[in-house]
């Protein structure tokens, strides 16, 4: 990706290695970009920890346990929007599976699905729940799906510009590409700054904000809707608090994150946002 940009913000790998890392402001795209970025061949060393959530499946601790509970509640959530999104159930591929959660649900619902992930142990775990993964990506884009969801996966992706360009391709025409990001531009990124979780470099090498996600994807996709993640202010802000202050809970995060939520009610900047095109027929 050619970049036109400036030092943001420095952080830190706070989940994993303690390694800083600088984040770049592309405005061309009103995006920021994590810099250095691993090689691809060397990501991998910055997933390999049990307490990575979405490929172990932990439950051990506060903050597994919460994230646990409320994924329960944000499944039903994903699999209405689909739903009402696709009006009939089709084709269904899934990127960054992690241990399979939510392709089980809309399997169950009645979807045709597919997925990929590249975390091994995830794969291994999604396979003891029926579900049946494939490595990479270029598994599945041969095909073309009714629908492709990326929930937290497109910051992840190595090679912004090649990966997009084969999520369009891998639409149906008529078909929908639903993608979950954190925004930058939340009032908990902007409240807890170098600390705040969602940053999670190097894991994520893109950082968007609305306008970032809507100029990669609408010059051939059409939006149709942008809904919040209202769970994920809390979660981040809980997060976030612990590695500031060493805090494993905090109700002033709680707070933090429900201020969040009350001023993107106005300003429409929730912590995350899932963005749902549909590519035209």
């Amino acid at each position: 990706m050619s970049l036109q940009a400036e030092k943001h913000i420095s952080t830190r790998d706070f989940f994993k290695t303690g390694e800083s890392f600088d984040l770049l402001y592309d405005s061309t795209t009103d995006m920021l970009v994590t810099s250095p970025q691993p090689a691809t061949e060397d990501l991998e060393k910055y997933y390999d920890s049990k307490a990575y959530i979405s490929h172990s499946d932990a439950d051990k601790g506060l903050m597994a346990f919460m994230y646990q509970r409320v994924k329960s509640i944000t499944l039903s959530r994903k699999v209405k929007l689909v739903n009402k999104l696709a009006k009939k159930r089709g084709t269904l591929a899934d990127i960054g599976a992690g241990t399979g959660d939510f392709l089980g649900v809309v399997k169950t619902d009645g979807w045709e699905v597919k997925g990929a992930e590249p975390n091994s142990a995830a794969r291994k775990r999604a396979s003891h729940k029926g579900i049946d993964l494939v490595e990479s990506i270029d598994e599945l884009s041969y095909k073309t799906y009714d629908v492709v969801t990326l929930w937290h996966v497109l910051e992840h992706l190595p090679e912004l510009d090649t990966e997009v360009n084969r999520l369009k391709r891998m639409v149906k025409p008529g078909g929908y590409l639903i993608i979950a990001v954190p925004n930058y531009k939340s009032y908990d990124a902007a409240y807890y700054k170098e600390y705040w979780a969602a940053f999670d470099v190097p894991r994520h090498l893109w950082h968007f904000s609305r306008k970032s996600i809507i100029t990669i994807f609408s010059d051939s996709m059409h939006l149709v809707k942008v809904k919040p993640m209202w769970f994920d202010a809390f979660y981040v802000s809980l997060l976030s608090e612990k590695y500031k202050s060493g805090n494993s809970f905090s109700i002033k995060a709680l707070f933090i994150g429900l201020w969040s939520n009350i001023k993107a009610l106005n300003s429409k900047e929730y912590s995350s946002l899932i963005y749902c095109f549909q590519k035209p027929a």
